[in-house]
């Protein structure tokens, strides 16, 4: 296993669905991960430290595990099985040590909410090209594609309860 950082999210225009873009700690090698309208919504609010009125799912995740005595330890990608991404939550808590099941995109969301590391198999990682400077030449990526922090907020203030479902700014 390999500690990977969120690099980038955003919009694979060929499938018209989020990715967000892990790259290993210090090198190269990227890992694409096909995730859902609020899961993306989550990541790049966390990343851009936009704060909602109400806490999200992803929010009250961080704010059980506190409550309770617990720490994200780590969270693991384990594998990809018929197109789908798994990934295991490692807490610790009063009685210990704990391995939860959840999607990565989840694990991802509250991961960077609780400032715990990442980590993917070294087997899953592709290399950029020679000639990529940064995860912005990664194919699915278009730098059009990536929300700034001022799009985000701009779509979050007019956000209305009918909008949900639609994700266009």
């Amino acid at each position: 296993m390999v500690e990977v950082t969120v690099a980038r999210l955003g919009l694979d225009s060929a499938t018209n669905s989020y990715v967000v873009v892990l790259r290993e700690r210090g090198g190269r090698r990227v890992l694409p991960i096909w995730i859902g309208q609020p899961e993306a919504e989550s990541i790049v609010m966390q990343m851009n430290q936009v704060k909602r009125e109400r806490p999200l799912t992803h929010d009250l995740c961080k704010s059980l595990i506190i409550g309770l005595g617990g720490t994200l330890r780590r969270v693991s990608i384990t594998r990809v099985q018929k197109s789908t991404y798994y990934a295991e939550m490692q807490l610790e808590g009063p009685k210990g040590v704990v391995e939860v099941d959840a999607r990565p995109s989840d694990s991802i969301a509250i991961a960077l909410r609780l400032d715990a590391p990442i980590f993917a198999p070294s087997a899953l990682l592709i290399t950029l090209d020679d000639d990529a400077d940064d995860v912005g030449d990664f194919s699915v990526e278009g730098s059009d594609s990536e929300l700034t922090a001022e799009q985000l907020k701009a779509y979050l203030e007019n956000l209305r309860p009918e909008d949900f479902g639609k994700f266009s700014p």
